[in-house]
């Protein structure tokens, strides 16, 4: 009865994206699509194959997200008010989170009505303050468990950024990150790629 109950929620969850054109969800993809949330302009693109566990949440009109092929997201989140690009590949492990912006300006006077606007509903937040830069996981990347990346961050081909790390610098290509901020502690080897 339970998975009976979870399949009509899931159907239901995916047949309300079909109002939004530009939502393209690979018929072979696994999604939790009671975790995806967007709204009118949003572009969201998820790939052959991926599986998306986790959230998957357009932070205003016109954000784009793009998972590709074989990418694999566990109960974790991906915010986005401008664009996160997620390539194929990919392993996020379980509580990861992914943003693009500060989400609040750092200045009271320009945040003070933030609640009060969200309580009317996320198209009435003011953005014009908030700090908002894309961010790009490269393919073949594998973010450990309770990985934070911050606005504005790459994180390179191949690259591995360990467990717990919060990541506002860009990592290089087949590069180890780790730490709080991360920090590239060493390169993987040519016969490890």
């Amino acid at each position: 009865m339970r998975d009976l109950v979870s399949a009509i929620l899931q159907f239901r969850a995916r047949r309300s994206l079909r109002k939004y054109a530009m939502v393209r969800i690979h018929p072979t993809a696994k999604v939790n699509f009671r975790g995806i949330r967007v709204s009118r302009g949003t572009r969201l693109e998820i790939g052959e194959g991926s599986i998306v566990e986790g959230s998957v949440v357009a932070e205003r009109d016109g954000a784009c997200i793009s998972i590709g092929k074989n990418t694999f997201i566990g109960g974790s989140l991906i915010a986005s008010a401008t664009k996160i690009e997620i390539g194929d590949d990919v392993l996020i492990s379980w509580g990861c989170n992914i943003v693009d912006h500060n989400s609040h300006p750092i200045g009271w006077q320009q945040r003070k009505n933030d609640v009060r606007d969200w309580y009317k509903g996320s198209a009435h937040k003011d953005w014009s303050h908030v700090l908002v830069k894309p961010v790009k996981i490269g393919n073949k990347a594998w973010l450990g468990l309770r990985v934070i990346i911050l606005k504005g961050v790459e994180v390179g081909e191949g690259a591995v950024v360990a467990a717990g790390s919060v990541v506002s610098k860009d990592v290089p290509p087949w590069s180890i990150a780790a730490g709080n901020p991360a920090k590239v502690i060493r390169e993987i080897p040519i016969e490890e790629r």
